[in-house]
């Protein structure tokens, strides 16, 4: 009899601990699994997202870098440093406008540092020089005391005298001479046969294959003056003898009936490109890279 009453008895025992045991089991998971989400709070969004991502290559991210805490000292060009000073130190201004200037300087933003030839040493001759800051830049003058006068202001910039034998009031007869086929002959302007070629310059401004060239000299104005004639059409035949390429050529004061005939006639009207105020801007090529290329298109 005690035995069929004990074993109730003990089953129920059993049957209550493993119930107890279980219990203690959820709760002891229900806590873990509560304390890891206080750790790592990521919803479920975040959590697909973030499983998605782990099927391809998770992106490289570049750490900041700090910023030096003293900036990069780079040095101002010896050029533009003088120029600077020069004009803001200056009553004097360039003899062209603002827009004229503009046109040359569209020009050297692309080709600077080049070989730049300019005739004429003036007040802005630091500013053309600056301006192809790394290049060359020459510049011709016919008035030795005007040289002496700006190279001790401005000893850097490179110089020459140079001499013409023309003058304004021979223009007319002079652009009949340009029309003849002697003058249509590209070359070598010291060994040309054209009355208007200049051969007297130094022999290194023959030598070198000028990118830009600048016309702003001789002097113009009155019918003693030596005039841009020879000057205007020299410009031209460098341009057309270099070997390859082109060059941008410049003539000033095309208000001026000299600069505005002899400019259409010798740089081309086919070669015009912009003009602005009292300046034209032609492109030449060479026409040694092509034969037979008319002397003007």
């Amino acid at each position: 009899m005690r035995s069929k009453t004990l074993l109730p008895i003990n089953l129920k025992l059993i049957l209550l601990c493993f119930f107890f045991l279980f219990l203690l089991v959820l709760i002891l998971r229900s806590s873990s699994t509560s304390s890891l989400q206080k750790s790592s709070p990521i919803s479920e969004t975040q959590s697909s997202v973030a499983n998605s991502s782990n099927l391809t290559e998770p992106p490289q991210s570049t750490p900041c870098q700090p910023l030096p805490l003293t900036p990069t000292c780079n040095k101002t060009p010896p050029s533009l440093a003088q120029a600077l000073i020069h004009y803001a130190t200056s009553n004097t201004t360039p003899q062209q406008t603002i827009k004229e200037i503009s046109v040359s300087l569209r020009v050297l933003e692309k080709k600077s540092p080049c070989n730049f030839l300019v005739f004429g040493l003036g007040l802005d001759s630091l500013m053309w020089t600056a301006l192809n800051h790394g290049g060359r830049t020459v510049f011709l003058e016919e008035d030795k005391a005007w040289i002496k006068q700006i190279t001790q202001k401005l000893p850097t910039l490179e110089s020459y005298h140079v001499v013409y034998d023309t003058k304004v009031h021979q223009a007319e007869e002079l652009l009949k001479i340009g029309m003849g086929e002697e003058c249509k002959d590209v070359g070598d302007p010291r060994f040309s046969k054209c009355q208007l070629a200049l051969k007297g310059f130094p022999n290194e401004v023959y030598d070198v294959e000028w990118d830009l060239i600048m016309v702003d000299a001789p002097t113009g104005y009155f019918d003693g003056a030596p005039g841009r004639m020879s000057a205007i059409y020299t410009a031209g035949l460098m341009a057309r003898n270099r070997e390859n390429g082109e060059t941008d050529v410049f003539v000033h004061d095309v208000d001026r009936v000299v600069e505005d005939k002899f400019s259409k006639a010798f740089l081309c009207e086919g070669y015009l490109r912009e003009q602005e105020g009292r300046i034209r801007h032609f492109t030449i090529p060479s026409h040694r890279a092509r034969l037979g290329r008319p002397f003007c298109p």
